[in-house]
């Protein structure tokens, strides 16, 4: 196997990686408002208030819990994937790994990736659907 096989082998599964990153990432976020840092410490700092004021257990025990899970997304947030740089990989990428594997403005659509970002890669839309 030449080395310049080699290197192509090896810049299609770069390729692939930070492509596949990036729609895992698209995947797994939630419609609506993003949650930020600033607006899961707000939530917490109204359950923490909430908690020393409730008489019943019930209540409090829901709060607590509540607490916990606020405190976990908002570890789970410092530590997550870094959606730009994710999306500038795809970016860096898309244009090459569509022309290799056939893939069409259409179809990235369809998966959800956003059409600005299919722009920003130089992906054009096609007449063809």
């Amino acid at each position: 196997m030449s080395e310049e096989h080699k290197a192509a082998l090896a810049e299609g599964r770069k390729q692939s990686r930070e492509i596949k990153a990036y729609l895992e990432a698209l995947a797994s976020r939630k419609p609506g408002r993003p949650v930020t840092k600033e607006s899961l410490a707000k939530r917490l700092e109204g359950v923490n208030a909430k908690i020393g004021g409730s008489e019943n257990p019930l209540d409090t025990v829901e709060l607590i819990q509540s607490r916990l899970e606020i405190e976990k997304a908002l570890s789970e947030l410092g530590t997550g994937d870094d959606y730009a740089s994710l999306e500038a990989g795809f970016v860096a990428n898309a244009a090459a790994y569509s022309d290799r594997k056939g893939i069409s403005y259409t179809a990235w659509r369809e998966i959800g990736v956003p059409a600005s970002v299919l722009k920003s890669a130089g992906i054009k839309e096609t007449r063809r659907r």
